[in-house]
């Protein structure tokens, strides 16, 4: 895998439908990329998940494609209604994890607000025929008409993907879950809501172990929520999570069963240069993101996102700007909600890249060795296979040159929130409202 800096990204495919009146239950509200990357999971806001897998051609031909089809889509949550507390519960998948793949079969954890699943996902494309003591339609035979037995068949048949629910874990998160994480140890995991961190066992659905706990005594006394939480990719012991106070904490479990004191707090002064009405909100962390290698992590506010050494508290070894040219906007931000978008982000396969997203379905790319950035954009236009991405360029104020656009003219409303990328491939997928859109590199 390149550094990125000199990589030229093209379109691949995109998915979903191409109308512009979007049904609220289309839009995707998560994307994440199995061990391997051969399958590709979203979920919506209806409650479904879709799994594409990498097409095989395309993975093996020169040059190699990023193209993926359907593999299987399957309702993983309901709406529901709380009666006690007068709540509707969403539908909408918050998150996807994949766990590690010991067989045939496939498993992965998909969560709305209070409840978890584990889904197995398996094929079938054989059936046994010749039963003897039922019918092919599956009635049962009187006994009295059976008189030889037989030995049943095995016959191939079309080939059948299956998701089936394997475990529920629900009933233990009081407020809205924002985070699922798989241990290394593979048999553990964690989710994680505003005030909890509930750490479970993936074959014991009625009992979870409260691990954090941010809950003050008197409720009028808080003053942060949990943003964000993962496991440590190597070490099963460490986890951290992330305030919307612009903090992140690592702690250690093997210090003490309830990590409520941190290992490390991860926080970067206030520049007083920059203080204004909004900046404990746009200081809150969306997202957290440990690095392949669990040497490093990314973290991001509304406007940046910061690189930290897991070696050094005291501030982030990198800083990139996203769009910073919406600073002067922060205003007009907060009065139509933009400004508590929750942007994720997330890795490249080596470490050497991150990418982000930003509004006007534009997403950002950087890359950690060149320093250089990119902005592209996942448009209807350019769904051509093989079409360049063109780097687009956003200007403040003045006169704009023939390839730029205002910071007046974005939409808002196009924002891109949920990206993944390929664990050892430069293939990109980004979830623009109700379309999924992959581009890879140019080779």
């Amino acid at each position: 895998m390149a550094g990125n800096g000199d990589i030229q990204w093209c379109f691949s495919q995109v998915k979903g439908t191409l109308e512009d009146d979007v049904t609220e239950a289309d839009i995707i509200s998560c994307v994440e990329f199995n061990h391997d990357g051969d399958l590709l999971a979203t979920g919506d806001k209806g409650g479904r998940v879709v799994i594409f897998q990498r097409d095989p051609i395309s993975k093996n031909s020169i040059p190699r494609r990023g193209e993926y089809n359907v593999y299987s889509t399957f309702q993983s949550h309901e709406p529901e209604f709380d009666y006690l507390k007068s709540l509707e519960i969403e539908e909408k998948i918050n998150k996807i994890r994949w766990l590690k793949r010991k067989n045939p079969a496939h498993f992965l954890l998909s969560t709305n607000d209070k409840t978890i699943k584990l889904w197995k996902v398996s094929e079938r494309d054989k059936r046994v025929e010749g039963y003897n003591t039922k019918e092919e339609n599956g009635t049962i035979r009187d006994p009295a008409c059976i008189t030889s037995l037989r030995v049943p068949t095995i016959k191939p048949m079309e080939l059948m993907v299956e998701a089936s629910p394997r475990r529920i874990f629900a009933n233990a998160h009081t407020y809205h879950i924002n985070s699922i994480s798989v241990n290394s140890d593979q048999e553990t995991y964690l989710s994680a809501d505003d005030l909890r961190i509930n750490l479970w066992h993936l074959e014991i659905t009625d009992q979870s172990f409260n691990i954090v706990d941010i809950k003050p005594t008197n409720m009028e006394e808080l003053t942060e929520v949990i943003t964000a939480a993962e496991f440590h990719p190597a070490e099963c012991n460490v986890l951290v999570y992330s305030s919307s106070k612009g903090t992140i904490r690592l702690c250690d479990m093997r210090s003490a069963a309830l990590c409520d004191q941190h290992s490390k707090l991860f926080e970067e002064p206030e520049d007083p240069t920059n203080r204004s009405f909004f900046s404990e909100i746009i200081s809150s962390i969306s997202d957290v993101k440990l690095s392949n290698s669990g040497r490093y992590m990314i973290s991001r506010d509304y406007l940046s996102v910061k690189v930290w050494d897991l070696q050094m508290e005291t501030k982030p070894i990198e800083c990139y700007p996203v769009h910073e040219y919406l600073r002067s906007k922060l205003c007009s931000l907060y009065e139509n909600d933009c400004i508590f978008d929750k942007f994720e982000c997330c890795w490249s396969g080596n470490d050497s890249a991150i990418m982000t997203g930003s509004y006007n379905n534009f997403f950002r790319v950087f890359d950690r060795t060149t320093k250089r950035d990119l902005t592209l954009e996942a448009a209807r236009d350019i769904a051509k296979p093989k079409t360049l991405l063109k780097p687009r360029k956003v200007c403040t104020g003045g006169k704009r040159k023939k390839d730029e656009i205002s910071v007046d003219c974005l939409d808002f409303n196009k924002k891109i929130l949920h990206t993944a990328w390929h664990p050892s491939e430069n293939v990109v997928a980004v979830a623009a409202t109700n379309n999924l859109f992959l581009f890879q590199d140019k080779l």
